[in-house]
């Protein structure tokens, strides 16, 4: 399994969202208060590195 990305549910509940290495499945599973937080921030930061959401987009919110 390899961790992909975060997600929050409904409740307000953050996931960590993993794939399968062996049948490409994915799988979401709760953060713990054991987890890195700071690869948990890494993660939920991912998207806004890759430079395909423009500067103005991240100003609006």
């Amino acid at each position: 399994m390899t961790a992909l990305c975060l997600m929050a549910d409904r409740q307000g509940e953050w996931l960590v969202i993993h794939e399968c290495l062996a049948c490409g499945e994915l799988s979401a599973n709760r953060i713990a208060g054991d987890d890195n937080a700071l690869v948990l921030l890494r993660m939920a930061v991912r998207p806004l590195s890759h430079g395909r959401l423009p500067a103005r987009a991240l100003l609006g919110l």
